[in-house]
């Protein structure tokens, strides 16, 4: 065999380090913004102490061509509510409260609701559910507890929880699953309340300083402002075009916004790998217990037996999370019992305790059908998978 050189052996070890060999899940990505499907994206895939991968591609604003950076801050929606959640739990294993408590004992003015009976030519009847809606029907959106808009950008969390409470129940407590944004919402007064503690700063200093989520916020800072991604929904030419983000008005950084429960929250892809780092760790993070274990896996499988739940086929629903029953379609390459929560523009953060393998999906794209149902996120899912394996 012809010896090599040692001029040639640089060469190839230069080469080797100037191309190295792309991923999955950057090819993935990469596919999408190419197409025009999303402007870009940060995606992360952890274990319950190391970051495997940290990818970024496209753009964070396409007007200006700002490339996206790995911190860049994205506003994660409903991604908010088992973070939430952890609050609740946490409160119950202080003696605060009890899930099974009715709502009523913590915020008196849910006393006396009423439920829908009908709606016919016109008419409404309404009538007595048979029993209080409970702390485990607003952690399960089981409540019957329907939505209703805010009625300015500032409301405190009591005035919208006032609003909630006057509202009739869609259906008796416990029967179905009906996505309720008000129920996470009440949630966060039930832990003022508890607590004698503002939503905000109870999560601040109980969850997110904990994990160390420096870059999770409600209000981000004109600092912060600068690396927010752009939303973008597609127009009808299929041309990406910037949009606001609906959920939230009155002022990016104004502190006086209301911190919704369930959904408010900025973050970036690092934060919420260690959040889910901490859940995958039986309740730690790096020496700092947030939950007892048995709390953390009480969260994280199913509380709803066998009513039907979900966005798409195969799930359940644990305490604040949604919990992978059957892996089906979108769910295909994640195990039974993963869990998680996706966000209304398409953000995806999930963790599989039998593996410990965490993966986090960060874009900023508006007008897919359903966001836990993306195409960007299957691919995603499946490029990870090709990867590190089931």
């Amino acid at each position: 065999m012809k010896k090599l050189t040692p001029i040639l052996l640089l060469s190839l070890t230069w080469t080797s380090l100037a191309q190295p060999p792309v991923s999955p899940m950057r090819v993935a990505m990469n596919g999408f913004v190419n197409a025009n499907v999303i402007a870009g994206s940060v995606t992360a895939v952890a274990t319950k102490s190391d970051v495997l991968s940290l990818e970024t591609t496209g753009y964070a604003n396409l007007e200006t061509k700002t490339t996206m950076p790995p911190n860049a801050m994205f506003w994660i929606a409903s991604m908010t509510k088992p973070m939430a959640a952890v609050c609740v739990l946490q409160l119950q294993e202080a003696g605060k409260l009890s899930i099974e408590d009715p709502v009523e004992k913590h915020l008196p003015e849910f006393a006396g609701q009423w439920m829908v009976e009908s709606r016919a030519k016109g008419k409404l009847t309404l009538k007595k559910p048979g029993r209080a809606i409970t702390i485990r029907d607003l952690l399960t959106h089981t409540s019957g507890l329907p939505n209703t808009n805010s009625p300015r950008p500032e409301s405190t969390l009591a005035e919208l929880v006032m609003s909630y409470s006057k509202t009739p129940l869609q259906f008796e407590p416990g029967d179905r699953w009906s996505y309720s944004n008000a129920g996470i919402n009440t949630l966060g007064r039930v832990v003022e309340v508890a607590s004698s503690t503002p939503f905000a700063d109870y999560l601040q200093t109980h969850v997110l300083d904990p994990c160390g989520m420096k870059d999770t916020t409600f209000w981000p800072s004109p600092a912060q402002a600068k690396r927010i991604a752009t939303s973008y929904r597609p127009d009808s030419d299929g041309k990406l075009q910037p949009v606001e983000v609906y959920f939230l008005k009155g002022g990016l950084s104004n502190r006086k916004r209301t911190p919704y429960p369930a959904g408010g929250l900025y973050s970036t892809a690092a934060d919420v790998v260690a959040f889910y780092q901490m859940m995958l760790n039986g309740g730690t993070y790096k020496s700092k217990q947030v939950l007892q274990k048995k709390t953390a896996a009480l969260m994280t499988r199913t509380q709803t037996g066998d009513i039907k739940t979900g966005f798409v086929d195969g799930m359940s629903w644990g305490l604040g999370f949604q919990v992978v029953k059957a892996p089906i379609g979108v769910n295909e390459s994640l195990a039974a019992g993963t869990y998680g929560h996706g966000g209304a523009y398409a953000t995806q953060s999930w963790a599989d305790p039998k593996t410990g393998r965490i993966v986090v999906l960060m874009i900023q794209r508006a007008g897919f059908r359903n966001g836990d149902n993306s195409p960007v996120r299957k691919a995603f899912q499946e490029a990870v998978q090709q990867q590190f394996g089931r």
